[in-house]
């Protein structure tokens, strides 16, 4: 399985990705070894996610989850 994930950051943004264990993602997030967008933005929060059967559904998504507006992720994440 494969998952898309949002992480809220401590400045109030939103973070979009994808993997194949969100919780290991997430604590990788957490120490600043995944991203560098997150790494200045501790602590980060996990808001929202979506699995799929494969990863080029998943990448799909990430991609047009990225597109959205602001207003339109938070609708998401809500």
């Amino acid at each position: 399985m494969y998952y898309i994930y949002m992480l809220r950051c401590k400045d109030g943004s939103l973070y979009t990705g994808y993997t194949n264990d969100v919780e290991s993602r997430v604590a990788k997030h957490q120490t600043g070894e995944a991203a560098k967008y997150t790494r200045a933005k501790l602590p980060v929060q996990l808001v929202y996610q979506e699995e799929f059967e494969t990863r080029s559904e998943a990448m799909k998504r990430e991609v047009a989850i990225k597109k959205l507006s602001k207003r339109e992720k938070e609708e998401l994440v809500k």
